[in-house]
Protein backbone atom coordinates (compact mmCIF):
# COMPACT_ATOMS: atom_id res chain seq x y z
CA UNK A 1 0.00 0.00 0.00
CA UNK A 2 1.16 3.45 -0.86
CA UNK A 3 1.50 6.32 1.26
CA UNK A 4 0.75 10.25 0.30
CA UNK A 5 3.48 12.71 1.68
CA UNK A 6 0.33 13.53 4.01
CA UNK A 7 -0.33 10.22 5.60
CA UNK A 8 1.41 10.63 9.17
CA UNK A 9 -0.61 13.70 9.48
CA UNK A 10 -4.01 12.25 9.21
CA UNK A 11 -3.22 9.48 11.19
CA UNK A 12 -2.24 12.42 13.58
CA UNK A 13 -5.45 13.87 13.68
CA UNK A 14 -7.61 11.08 14.06
CA UNK A 15 -8.36 10.08 10.42
CA UNK A 16 -10.03 6.72 10.39
CA UNK A 17 -7.65 5.28 7.36
CA UNK A 18 -8.78 2.72 4.75
CA UNK A 19 -6.69 1.08 1.61
CA UNK A 20 -8.32 3.35 -1.51
CA UNK A 21 -6.59 2.58 -5.29
CA UNK A 22 -3.62 1.22 -3.62
CA UNK A 23 -3.17 3.98 -1.32
CA UNK A 24 -3.80 4.79 2.63
CA UNK A 25 -6.50 7.14 2.63
CA UNK A 26 -8.42 9.28 5.39
CA UNK A 27 -11.72 7.97 4.65
CA UNK A 28 -13.18 10.05 7.52
CA UNK A 29 -12.12 11.97 10.72
CA UNK A 30 -15.19 13.76 12.48
CA UNK A 31 -17.41 12.14 10.74
CA UNK A 32 -19.27 12.13 7.31
CA UNK A 33 -22.04 14.24 7.71
CA UNK A 34 -19.90 17.06 9.92
CA UNK A 35 -17.25 17.18 6.84
CA UNK A 36 -19.87 17.35 4.43
CA UNK A 37 -21.46 20.47 5.51
CA UNK A 38 -18.41 21.80 6.87
CA UNK A 39 -17.56 21.73 2.58
CA UNK A 40 -21.43 23.40 1.33
CA UNK A 41 -20.84 25.83 4.28
CA UNK A 42 -17.47 27.02 5.22
CA UNK A 43 -14.24 25.57 3.67
CA UNK A 44 -12.41 21.87 3.99
CA UNK A 45 -9.51 20.28 2.59
CA UNK A 46 -9.14 17.13 1.17
CA UNK A 47 -5.79 15.39 0.30
CA UNK A 48 -6.38 13.55 -2.98
CA UNK A 49 -2.93 13.42 -3.93
CA UNK A 50 -3.31 9.28 -4.72
CA UNK A 51 -4.94 11.43 -7.91
CA UNK A 52 -2.51 10.33 -11.12
CA UNK A 53 -0.57 13.26 -13.06
CA UNK A 54 0.69 13.03 -16.70
CA UNK A 55 2.65 15.81 -18.70
CA UNK A 56 2.06 15.51 -22.26
CA UNK A 57 4.65 17.85 -24.63
CA UNK A 58 5.93 18.40 -27.53
CA UNK A 59 4.70 19.88 -30.85
CA UNK A 60 2.19 16.49 -31.07
CA UNK A 61 1.16 16.46 -27.59
CA UNK A 62 -2.32 18.14 -28.61
CA UNK A 63 -2.70 15.65 -31.63
CA UNK A 64 -2.29 12.46 -29.09
CA UNK A 65 -4.86 14.31 -26.72
CA UNK A 66 -7.14 14.49 -29.99
CA UNK A 67 -7.21 11.25 -31.03
CA UNK A 68 -7.62 9.74 -27.68
CA UNK A 69 -10.06 12.13 -25.79
CA UNK A 70 -13.85 12.70 -26.56
CA UNK A 71 -14.05 16.52 -26.14
CA UNK A 72 -12.21 18.69 -28.28
CA UNK A 73 -9.03 20.27 -26.57
CA UNK A 74 -7.99 22.37 -29.55
CA UNK A 75 -10.55 24.88 -27.54
CA UNK A 76 -8.04 25.15 -24.67
CA UNK A 77 -5.83 28.27 -24.47
CA UNK A 78 -3.22 28.60 -21.85
CA UNK A 79 -4.73 28.51 -18.29
CA UNK A 80 -7.73 26.45 -19.01
CA UNK A 81 -8.90 23.18 -18.01
CA UNK A 82 -11.43 20.95 -19.40
CA UNK A 83 -13.23 17.96 -17.99
CA UNK A 84 -12.87 14.86 -20.54
CA UNK A 85 -13.20 11.15 -20.97
CA UNK A 86 -10.70 8.89 -23.00
CA UNK A 87 -13.27 5.97 -24.85
CA UNK A 88 -12.07 2.92 -25.14
CA UNK A 89 -12.83 0.83 -28.91
CA UNK A 90 -15.61 -1.12 -27.14
CA UNK A 91 -18.29 1.81 -26.37
CA UNK A 92 -17.33 2.23 -22.92
CA UNK A 93 -14.88 4.90 -21.11
CA UNK A 94 -11.45 4.15 -20.21
CA UNK A 95 -11.12 7.18 -17.42
CA UNK A 96 -12.51 10.59 -16.60
CA UNK A 97 -10.12 13.16 -16.46
CA UNK A 98 -8.68 16.92 -16.72
CA UNK A 99 -6.84 18.08 -19.10
CA UNK A 100 -4.84 21.71 -18.13
CA UNK A 101 -3.39 23.35 -20.77
CA UNK A 102 0.19 24.88 -19.16
CA UNK A 103 2.37 26.13 -21.93
CA UNK A 104 1.97 26.47 -26.09
CA UNK A 105 2.76 22.77 -26.29
CA UNK A 106 2.59 21.39 -23.07
CA UNK A 107 -0.65 19.69 -21.18
CA UNK A 108 -1.45 17.73 -17.83
CA UNK A 109 -4.04 15.29 -17.46
CA UNK A 110 -5.41 14.45 -14.73
CA UNK A 111 -6.20 11.33 -14.27
CA UNK A 112 -8.09 8.72 -11.63
CA UNK A 113 -6.06 6.94 -8.95
CA UNK A 114 -7.25 3.42 -9.61
CA UNK A 115 -7.19 3.96 -13.48
CA UNK A 116 -3.23 4.97 -13.73
CA UNK A 117 -1.15 2.38 -14.78
CA UNK A 118 -4.67 1.43 -17.57
CA UNK A 119 -4.61 4.98 -18.80
CA UNK A 120 -0.37 4.84 -18.79
CA UNK A 121 -0.50 1.93 -20.88
CA UNK A 122 -3.65 3.27 -23.35
CA UNK A 123 -2.04 6.61 -23.97
CA UNK A 124 1.47 4.97 -24.97
CA UNK A 125 -0.27 2.23 -27.02
CA UNK A 126 -1.90 5.45 -28.84
CA UNK A 127 0.55 7.39 -29.01
CA UNK A 128 2.13 7.23 -32.86
CA UNK A 129 2.19 10.66 -32.92
CA UNK A 130 5.73 10.90 -30.89
CA UNK A 131 4.03 13.00 -28.23
CA UNK A 132 6.45 12.95 -24.58
CA UNK A 133 5.45 11.67 -22.23
CA UNK A 134 5.60 11.80 -18.03
CA UNK A 135 4.10 9.92 -15.59
CA UNK A 136 4.64 12.13 -12.65
CA UNK A 137 2.34 10.68 -10.61
CA UNK A 138 4.50 9.39 -7.96
CA UNK A 139 5.92 13.06 -7.61
CA UNK A 140 3.01 15.32 -6.99
CA UNK A 141 0.83 15.73 -4.10
CA UNK A 142 -2.61 17.57 -4.50
CA UNK A 143 -4.93 19.29 -2.24
CA UNK A 144 -8.56 20.08 -2.76
CA UNK A 145 -9.59 23.28 -1.04
CA UNK A 146 -13.48 23.38 -1.24
CA UNK A 147 -16.20 25.51 0.22
CA UNK A 148 -17.82 28.70 -0.34
CA UNK A 149 -15.17 30.40 1.62
CA UNK A 150 -12.45 29.44 0.22
CA UNK A 151 -11.90 32.59 -1.57
CA UNK A 152 -11.32 34.48 1.56
CA UNK A 153 -9.56 32.05 3.55
CA UNK A 154 -6.87 31.55 1.07
CA UNK A 155 -6.51 34.84 -0.32
CA UNK A 156 -3.70 35.77 1.98
CA UNK A 157 -1.31 33.07 0.78
CA UNK A 158 -1.38 33.83 -2.82
CA UNK A 159 -0.31 37.37 -4.26
CA UNK A 160 -3.00 36.12 -7.16
CA UNK A 161 -6.13 37.32 -6.81
CA UNK A 162 -8.17 34.31 -6.21
CA UNK A 163 -11.87 35.55 -6.62
CA UNK A 164 -10.44 36.50 -10.73
CA UNK A 165 -9.84 32.93 -11.14
CA UNK A 166 -12.65 31.60 -13.03
CA UNK A 167 -14.54 28.03 -13.02
CA UNK A 168 -11.82 26.16 -14.92
CA UNK A 169 -9.17 28.39 -15.06
CA UNK A 170 -6.10 28.39 -13.36
CA UNK A 171 -2.81 29.89 -12.41
CA UNK A 172 0.71 29.15 -12.15
CA UNK A 173 1.89 30.86 -9.12
CA UNK A 174 2.58 31.40 -5.45
CA UNK A 175 1.02 30.10 -2.96
CA UNK A 176 1.56 29.61 1.16
CA UNK A 177 5.06 30.54 0.32
CA UNK A 178 5.74 27.97 -2.52
CA UNK A 179 6.38 28.90 -5.72
CA UNK A 180 5.24 27.71 -9.02
CA UNK A 181 2.17 26.23 -7.46
CA UNK A 182 -1.09 25.47 -9.97
CA UNK A 183 -3.76 27.15 -8.33
CA UNK A 184 -7.28 25.76 -10.23
CA UNK A 185 -10.68 26.76 -9.73
CA UNK A 186 -11.88 23.05 -9.77
CA UNK A 187 -12.96 20.17 -7.84
CA UNK A 188 -15.55 17.56 -7.76
CA UNK A 189 -17.85 19.39 -4.68
CA UNK A 190 -20.09 21.57 -5.87
CA UNK A 191 -19.64 24.34 -3.27
CA UNK A 192 -16.64 26.43 -5.15
CA UNK A 193 -12.94 26.16 -4.39
CA UNK A 194 -9.92 25.45 -5.25
CA UNK A 195 -7.26 22.58 -6.13
CA UNK A 196 -3.70 22.87 -5.38
CA UNK A 197 -0.99 20.75 -7.57
CA UNK A 198 2.34 21.03 -5.58
CA UNK A 199 5.75 18.62 -5.07
CA UNK A 200 5.49 16.20 -2.83
CA UNK A 201 8.10 17.76 -0.70
CA UNK A 202 5.97 21.10 -0.42
CA UNK A 203 2.52 19.95 0.50
CA UNK A 204 3.10 19.79 4.13
CA UNK A 205 4.56 23.50 4.49
CA UNK A 206 1.32 24.30 2.07
CA UNK A 207 -0.93 22.05 4.32
CA UNK A 208 -0.11 23.87 8.14
CA UNK A 209 -0.68 27.56 6.18
CA UNK A 210 -3.71 26.51 4.56
CA UNK A 211 -5.12 25.29 8.17
CA UNK A 212 -3.89 28.51 9.60
CA UNK A 213 -5.29 30.58 7.10
CA UNK A 214 -8.65 28.91 7.65
CA UNK A 215 -8.56 28.44 11.37
CA UNK A 216 -11.19 31.76 11.88
CA UNK A 217 -13.20 30.38 8.71
CA UNK A 218 -13.43 26.72 10.91
CA UNK A 219 -11.71 24.77 8.28
CA UNK A 220 -11.47 21.04 8.82
CA UNK A 221 -10.20 18.42 7.25
CA UNK A 222 -12.55 16.35 4.88
CA UNK A 223 -12.23 12.47 4.15
CA UNK A 224 -13.60 10.18 1.26
CA UNK A 225 -16.60 9.94 2.14
CA UNK A 226 -17.83 13.33 2.49
CA UNK A 227 -16.10 13.98 -0.87
CA UNK A 228 -18.46 10.88 -2.45
CA UNK A 229 -21.28 12.25 -0.82
CA UNK A 230 -20.85 15.92 -1.78
CA UNK A 231 -19.80 14.40 -5.34
CA UNK A 232 -23.30 12.54 -5.47
CA UNK A 233 -25.07 15.66 -4.38
CA UNK A 234 -23.76 17.17 -7.82
CA UNK A 235 -24.75 14.34 -9.83
CA UNK A 236 -20.80 13.94 -10.76
CA UNK A 237 -19.76 10.44 -12.23
CA UNK A 238 -17.68 8.31 -10.54
CA UNK A 239 -14.87 5.94 -12.43
CA UNK A 240 -15.87 2.75 -11.20
CA UNK A 241 -19.55 2.99 -10.16
CA UNK A 242 -21.44 5.16 -12.87
CA UNK A 243 -19.15 5.33 -15.82
CA UNK A 244 -16.78 2.15 -16.24
CA UNK A 245 -14.86 0.08 -19.57
CA UNK A 246 -18.60 -1.06 -20.61
CA UNK A 247 -21.04 2.73 -20.22
CA UNK A 248 -21.02 4.62 -22.89
CA UNK A 249 -20.24 9.03 -23.03
CA UNK A 250 -23.47 8.97 -24.58
CA UNK A 251 -25.55 6.86 -21.48
CA UNK A 252 -24.01 8.71 -19.34
CA UNK A 253 -25.03 11.77 -20.08
CA UNK A 254 -21.70 12.80 -21.41
CA UNK A 255 -22.80 13.46 -24.76
CA UNK A 256 -21.37 17.74 -23.23
CA UNK A 257 -17.75 16.56 -23.62
CA UNK A 258 -18.35 14.41 -26.83
CA UNK A 259 -17.07 16.11 -29.55
CA UNK A 260 -18.19 15.17 -32.95
CA UNK A 261 -15.74 18.17 -34.54
CA UNK A 262 -13.29 15.72 -34.78
CA UNK A 263 -12.10 12.01 -35.23
CA UNK A 264 -11.02 10.16 -31.77
CA UNK A 265 -11.21 6.74 -30.59
CA UNK A 266 -14.73 5.34 -31.57
CA UNK A 267 -16.05 8.02 -32.36
CA UNK A 268 -18.00 6.92 -35.17
CA UNK A 269 -19.78 4.32 -33.66
CA UNK A 270 -20.50 7.48 -30.42
CA UNK A 271 -21.48 9.41 -33.05
CA UNK A 272 -23.95 7.03 -34.10
CA UNK A 273 -25.15 6.01 -31.03
CA UNK A 274 -26.35 9.59 -30.48
CA UNK A 275 -27.74 9.81 -33.24
CA UNK A 276 -29.76 6.90 -33.18
CA UNK A 277 -30.72 7.29 -29.34
CA UNK A 278 -29.16 5.06 -26.53
CA UNK A 279 -31.04 2.18 -25.02
CA UNK A 280 -30.33 3.26 -21.46
CA UNK A 281 -29.64 6.12 -19.72
CA UNK A 282 -27.86 7.14 -16.57
CA UNK A 283 -30.87 8.71 -14.58
CA UNK A 284 -30.79 10.68 -11.01
CA UNK A 285 -33.43 9.81 -8.34
CA UNK A 286 -35.14 10.58 -5.38
CA UNK A 287 -36.74 8.40 -3.14
CA UNK A 288 -40.27 9.10 -2.02
CA UNK A 289 -40.25 7.22 1.18
CA UNK A 290 -37.49 6.36 4.04
CA UNK A 291 -34.29 4.44 2.60
CA UNK A 292 -30.95 4.56 1.41
CA UNK A 293 -30.47 3.38 -1.81
CA UNK A 294 -26.95 1.75 -2.24
CA UNK A 295 -25.06 0.99 -5.13
CA UNK A 296 -25.78 -2.47 -6.82
CA UNK A 297 -29.24 -2.46 -5.40
CA UNK A 298 -31.78 -3.54 -8.29
CA UNK A 299 -34.08 -1.05 -9.76
CA UNK A 300 -37.55 -2.48 -10.73
CA UNK A 301 -40.67 -1.41 -12.39
CA UNK A 302 -44.38 -1.68 -10.76
CA UNK A 303 -44.18 -5.10 -11.30
CA UNK A 304 -40.82 -6.24 -9.72
CA UNK A 305 -39.13 -6.98 -12.92
CA UNK A 306 -35.19 -5.81 -12.76
CA UNK A 307 -34.99 -3.06 -15.17
CA UNK A 308 -31.34 -1.48 -13.79
CA UNK A 309 -29.08 -0.76 -11.31
CA UNK A 310 -28.40 1.67 -9.23
CA UNK A 311 -24.18 2.90 -9.80
CA UNK A 312 -24.46 5.51 -6.38
CA UNK A 313 -26.49 5.84 -3.72
CA UNK A 314 -26.27 7.80 -0.31
CA UNK A 315 -28.42 9.41 2.45
CA UNK A 316 -28.29 12.92 1.18
CA UNK A 317 -26.56 15.24 4.21
CA UNK A 318 -27.97 18.16 2.62
CA UNK A 319 -31.08 16.87 1.94
CA UNK A 320 -32.53 14.46 4.10
CA UNK A 321 -33.05 11.75 1.90
CA UNK A 322 -32.39 9.12 0.09
CA UNK A 323 -30.86 10.00 -3.60
CA UNK A 324 -28.73 7.98 -6.08
CA UNK A 325 -27.62 7.64 -9.59
CA UNK A 326 -28.51 4.61 -11.85
CA UNK A 327 -29.24 3.10 -15.42
CA UNK A 328 -32.89 2.32 -16.72
CA UNK A 329 -34.18 2.08 -20.13
CA UNK A 330 -34.53 5.22 -22.07
CA UNK A 331 -38.41 4.93 -22.08
CA UNK A 332 -38.47 5.51 -18.05
CA UNK A 333 -35.36 8.12 -18.58
CA UNK A 334 -37.34 11.49 -18.29
CA UNK A 335 -37.95 13.29 -15.57
CA UNK A 336 -40.84 12.94 -13.31
CA UNK A 337 -40.44 9.15 -14.01
CA UNK A 338 -41.38 6.61 -11.35
CA UNK A 339 -38.84 3.86 -10.44
CA UNK A 340 -38.41 1.49 -7.55
CA UNK A 341 -35.42 0.83 -5.63
CA UNK A 342 -35.03 -2.77 -4.09
CA UNK A 343 -33.90 -2.30 -0.94
CA UNK A 344 -33.62 -5.59 0.86
CA UNK A 345 -37.05 -7.19 0.30
CA UNK A 346 -38.86 -3.73 0.17
CA UNK A 347 -39.68 -1.86 -2.88
CA UNK A 348 -39.08 1.77 -1.91
CA UNK A 349 -40.64 4.04 -4.57
CA UNK A 350 -38.35 6.59 -6.54
CA UNK A 351 -38.62 9.72 -8.94
CA UNK A 352 -36.73 10.15 -11.64
CA UNK A 353 -35.45 14.31 -11.01
CA UNK A 354 -33.26 17.07 -12.43
CA UNK A 355 -29.54 17.30 -11.61
CA UNK A 356 -28.23 18.47 -9.88
CA UNK A 357 -29.84 17.19 -6.30
CA UNK A 358 -28.25 20.06 -4.18
CA UNK A 359 -29.23 23.43 -5.45
CA UNK A 360 -27.16 25.56 -3.20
Amino acid sequence: MKNTALTETHIALGAKMVPFAGYNMPVQYEGVNIEHDTVRKSVGVFDVSHMGEFLIEGPNALALIQKTCSNDAAKLTIGKAQYSCMPNNDGGIVDDLIIYRIKEDTYLLVVNASNIEKDWNWLQANNDVGAEMKNLSEDYSLLAIQGPKAIEAMQPLSSHNLADIKFYNFVVGDFAGIEHVIISATGYTGSGGFEIYCKNSEVNQIWDNVFEAGAAFGIKPIGLAARDTLRLEMGYCLYGNDITDTTSPIEAGLGWITKFSKTFTNSEALEDEKQRGPERKLIAFELDERGIPRQGYDIVDADGNVIGEVTSGTMSPSLGKGIGLGYVPTGLSSVGSKINIQVRKKAIPATVVKLPFYKG
